[in-house]
């Protein structure tokens, strides 16, 4: 680890610990977690439910990202989604706890502007920017 990775993980705990509360109930409905590349990855059970069913995009998320902490609805999903979620990881740690609502500020504003709150917002498009070709599917 290097010398200021703890801090980093300090700076993005308020987002990350939201994304923490998923990890119990996941668990519990027969889901799993593993750390994959410095991020705690949680699928199935309780975490594919709520991306299935409480998210704003129509059909639901294949995955999301809280700080270090990453959801998904499979395994699968949080393979394919991976360079999308670990761009939002990226941006957890330049944000800080401000992450959240930036991103729920930026949705507004794209909104109000008249455009599309999840496609056209900037933390998205750079994430998508870095996909490369992939299709568009829904990635939170």
């Amino acid at each position: 680890m290097r010398p200021l990775r703890p801090l980093v993980y300090l700076w993005t705990l308020p987002t990350t610990s939201v994304g923490l509360l998923f990890l119990l109930p996941t668990l519990l409905t027969g889901g799993a977690a593993r750390w994959v590349d410095g991020a705690l990855e949680i699928h199935g059970g309780f975490a594919a439910f709520f991306l299935r069913h409480f998210t704003l995009l129509r059909g639901g998320a294949s995955a999301m990202t809280l700080g270090h902490v990453v959801l998904g609805r499979t395994v699968d999903l949080l393979e394919f989604t991976r360079r999308h979620e670990r761009v939002h990881v990226r941006q957890a740690e330049r944000w800080g706890p401000l992450f959240l609502p930036a991103y729920v500020i930026a949705s507004a504003i794209v909104l109000l502007r008249g455009g599309r709150p999840y496609e056209d917002n900037p933390f998205e498009r750079e994430a998508y920017a870095h996909d490369l070709g992939e299709p568009a599917h829904r990635h939170a």
